[in-house]
């Protein structure tokens, strides 16, 4: 029975705060932005338009998503006292608390992401490490686990570029995730990713470490300006590859990108035309080069923390152990997910907020020392 059910406190906290938003500052916020837009002048330059269209798609949203969380708070009191007065609403209160738990949990995610680039979509590119086959695999198994979590998220993937592995999995990938702050979300998976299990390719059945690298840069759109000299690059083309059948072109339209100053190397080859890949593996680059900026002017605060890390290959921030136990750690943030699969399955909303906690909070992004299994 629930008659003698309290109200939680979230509930309570959720219904009578208001608005954990601040919504009338947002909707003076709002009206302000709109007196600006009326203004006939700013769709004459888009650099100024496009900025003030997403601030009012993001205020929007805000907005949206208060309502939505009062609303659901309200659902979950009217639930409570329909109980006291002796209702049976125990069924509607075990599904309704869950969700709105995990709603709240989202937004909090939400309102930690204020970096500039933090609503932009993100370029996600994956590296297996040394280790040939056993890599390779978990470097396509990384893959699949970010197009799932986009698939959760109800975001758009476009493959811009991947190598198959000789044997199994592959060499690497880059794919572009499209969505509402998908940069900000994902910008704490850059880091190498370890696998500890028992290898699907050795015979013996021994346990094997294998470590794949993860790149995630933002997807700079027109109005952030990168000089790009065209002396500085050097653009090679080749024909597609791939698994073969009516897929593989024929032609040399696949495109790869080298800035020679740096070293930064993109490419695409989905596109049958080559003056589509060229165009696509230029936006990456331009994106590329913004996060290659950004890392310069944190150079200097981050090479005392670089000290510290015991680096085998790169910069390792989380382990997956499928053997002897079965746990995702993230090594930064200390949080711990015991359902291994469910993690490689797209679920990285635990890891995702920890992050942006850790991040809120200016904590120190420096991975502990994980236990060799």
């Amino acid at each position: 029975m629930t008659s003698n059910i309290p109200t939680p406190r979230f509930a309570i906290r959720c219904a009578n705060c208001g608005s954990i938003f601040d919504s009338p500052r947002l909707k003076d916020e709002l009206a302000a932005l709109e007196l600006k837009i009326s203004d006939p002048a700013v769709w004459a330059d888009a650099s100024k338009s496009q900025p003030l269209m997403r601030e009012r798609k993001r205020l929007e949203t805000l907005l949206a998503d208060d309502a939505e969380l009062a609303r659901r708070s309200d659902d979950i009191e009217a639930y409570f006292e329909l109980a006291r007065e002796g209702e049976d609403t125990e069924g509607d209160l075990t599904r309704d608390i869950p969700a709105l738990v995990e709603f709240a949990e989202a937004l909090e995610s939400k309102t930690m992401l204020s970096g500039e680039t933090d609503p932009l979509n993100a370029i996600v590119t994956v590296h297996p490490g040394a280790g040939g086959t056993e890599s390779q695999d978990w470097a396509e198994m990384l893959m699949r686990m970010y197009l799932r979590w986009a698939e959760r998220q109800g975001f758009k993937v476009e493959i811009n570029e991947i190598q198959d592995g000789d044997e199994a999995g592959i060499k690497s990938a880059t794919f572009t995730i499209t969505g509402e702050f998908a940069f900000g979300l994902l910008s704490g998976e850059t880091g190498v990713h370890r696998l500890v299990r028992i290898s699907p390719f050795d015979s013996a059945k021994r346990r094997h470490t294998s470590f794949a690298s993860v790149f995630v840069s933002p997807e700079i759109d027109d109005t952030i300006v990168i000089d790009i000299k065209v002396e500085d690059l050097r653009i090679d083309t080749y024909r597609s590859g791939g698994k073969g059948g009516q897929h593989v072109n024929t032609t040399d339209s696949a495109v790869r990108i080298t800035h020679l100053p740096t070293g930064l190397v993109t490419g695409c080859q989905n596109e049958r035309s080559q003056h589509k890949n060229k165009e696509r593996a230029m936006k990456m680059m331009r994106s590329k080069l913004y996060e290659y900026e950004l890392d310069k002017k944190k150079a200097i605060s981050r090479k005392l923390e670089d000290s510290k890390l015991d680096i085998k290959f790169g910069s390792q921030i989380r382990s997956y152990v499928l053997q002897p136990y079965r746990m995702a750690k993230d090594l930064r943030t200390r949080v711990e997910v015991g359902d291994v699969d469910k993690v490689l399955d797209g679920a990285l909303e635990p890891f995702i907020r920890g992050y942006l906690r850790m991040r809120r909070e200016g904590g120190m992004m420096v991975p502990v020392a994980d236990d060799e299994d």
